[in-house]
């Protein structure tokens, strides 16, 4: 049971409005000293509010009336992913004004215009430059996944229902970090693929590019494997608390992987092992050392089960389960797990990881692997994911940045900050506290680039914010664990260091409430949060 903490939503950078135009101001103040209610409620202009922050923002002049006429155009040329982007877009925008916004091709004329410019400077391949006048909104990138990020921009300056005026002036931004993620644990408790996908638009309106799922572990095996099927058949019948549990078909795996894709997150998809196996091994007695198959588990405790690290038969199960995944999954990576192995000596450990990587590469895929990996051989280019926390052991932390500084990129989750099944306070119903409890502050108060010592900032890959489910069996849980500490985590992963700022993300966030509110987001109202 590896509990992360939520990160710290990305910090803030637009700074105060001066006439006639709005700036983005760098500030580096965390505010961690700061008190809950030291500031009031405070109205915000459009750009003020946007979030995660982007690097410059500029209000100038007229903005364009968003209305019946308006229409996306989505440039010239038969590009059918631009084409996608701008019908994705007008669909969202739909939702709430309740406007017909048809599609058409074209550049010129009025409305909302998309268009790809592979020369764009100062954007990246995620980035964008959104141009608001009183002829329309003009989204520029380099790339289809940038013009998708700017259309998730141009919905928070578009009213939160019904026509509205988009406000004049210019957007330039690009992410900090290439990997922002979130992962969702349906191992412990069965969730559906449907409110996974709802989980996924939720965090692609904040720039948040990476679905973690965490498939297997002791209390259940939630992906139909056609080499093994009694993994999901026999495997996939628990759940925590005794629940009836259940799988996802390969058909739904491939439909979500192509959902998430068409908002540009790349699913990462995790098979745990050597240790938490128990429903793979409930499956398979060929799997045990002794050849007998214990009972299924629907307990919270960690680290008692393991695969049977000398049977080839083992390798074989691996390599089986690893080939249809990884035949599944069009992006880079796959997660093998590899923490808490308690019940695998250490060497046995180290040599199952160097087979198990082995496996991944052969595959063409790069290991993603929990930062246990770093005791051990990781192979070339496998990134480590960190979930220790502040009272984590100096030498355990000493490791990974020595990973670190060998070419092994990072991705940070750490527990007292990141991990979204922890408890705001002690009143939060769900949620653990292991780590400590997280309240929406100190999951935004640090910063990515610094959090580790001896780890450079080019060594991190990326954020990511874990929801481990022993305690998150319905969506009002999920929902309000994950918001809006995810939020902070979007920040935290897109935005300038020097826009961290806690009383800028505070308002912006409170900013953000009827948003939440008008997309039945059932989140926490948390107290350090100025709301309005």
């Amino acid at each position: 049971m590896r509990m992360r903490v939520l990160r710290r939503t990305l910090g803030a950078l637009l700074a105060l409005a001066t006439a006639p135009a709005l700036v983005t101001a760098c500030t580096s103040a965390h505010g961690d000293d700061a008190r809950p209610g030291d500031d009031p409620p405070v109205a915000l202009a459009p750009f003020e509010r946007l979030l995660p922050a982007p690097v410059s923002a500029r209000a100038e002049g007229p903005g364009y009336s968003f209305g019946a006429g308006t229409v996306v155009r989505t440039g010239r040329g038969p590009d059918e992913e631009v084409r996608r982007v701008g019908e994705l877009l007008a669909e969202q925008l739909r939702g709430p004004s309740g406007l017909p916004l048809p599609v058409v091709d074209g550049a010129q004329g009025d409305g909302i215009r998309l268009r790809i410019d592979e020369g764009a400077q100062g954007v990246g391949d995620e980035g964008y430059r959104l141009e608001s006048g009183p002829t329309g909104v003009t989204l520029t990138a380099r790339t289809p996944a940038g013009l998708f990020h700017a259309g998730q921009t141009l919905r928070q300056l578009v009213p939160v229902a019904g026509p509205g005026t988009v406000p004049g002036g210019t957007v330039t931004d690009r992410p900090r970090f290439a990997y922002r993620g979130a992962m969702v644990d349906i191992a412990r408790h069965h969730f559906s693929v449907e409110q996974v996908k709802k989980y996924v638009d939720q965090l692609a309106q904040y720039k948040v590019n990476t679905l973690h799922l965490h498939l297997t572990d002791d209390q259940g095996w939630r992906l139909a494997i056609d080499s093994w099927p009694r993994l999901a058949e026999y495997g996939g019948g628990s759940e925590v608390g005794g629940g009836p549990g259940g799988h996802w078909t390969k058909d739904e795996y491939r439909d979500l992987v192509a959902y998430a894709g068409q908002r540009y997150v790349d699913v990462v998809p995790e098979i745990d092992m050597p240790g938490h196996v128990n429903a793979a091994l409930a499956s398979y007695a060929e799997l045990n050392c002794d050849g007998k198959a214990p009972e299924r588990y629907t307990g919270v405790k960690v680290g008692f089960s393991s695969l049977c690290v000398g049977k080839e038969r083992t390798y074989e199960f691996i390599d089986e389960v690893l080939g249809e995944l990884a035949e599944l999954t069009p992006g880079r990576y796959l997660h093998i797990g590899g923490d808490e192995a308690h019940a695998t000596p250490a060497a046995d450990y180290a040599a199952f990881m160097d087979r198990a990587q082995a496996v991944v590469g052969r595959y063409g895929k790069t290991v993603v692997a929990w930062h246990q990996l770093a005791a051990a051989r990781p192979a070339r280019g496998a990134v480590l994911q960190y979930w220790g926390h502040d009272k984590t052991a100096a030498a355990d932390k000493a490791a990974v940045a020595a990973a670190a500084r060998a070419g092994h990129p990072l991705i940070l989750s750490p527990a007292d900050r990141l991990y979204l099944d922890m408890k705001y306070d002690p009143a939060t119903k769900p949620g653990l506290a292991w780590a400590g409890y997280v309240p929406v502050r100190r999951a935004y108060s640090w910063d990515p680039g610094a959090y580790l010592a001896g780890v450079p900032e080019s060594a991190v890959l990326g954020v990511e914010a874990p929801l481990w489910t022993e305690t998150v069996a319905t969506r009002g849980d999920w929902e309000l664990m994950a918001f809006p500490r995810v939020l902070g985590l979007a920040e935290l992963g897109w935005s300038p260091a020097a826009a961290l700022d806690w009383t800028s993300y505070s308002r912006r966030l409170a900013a953000q409430a009827p948003r939440l509110d008008a997309q039945g987001i059932a989140f926490f109202r948390a107290p350090d949060v100025p709301w309005q």
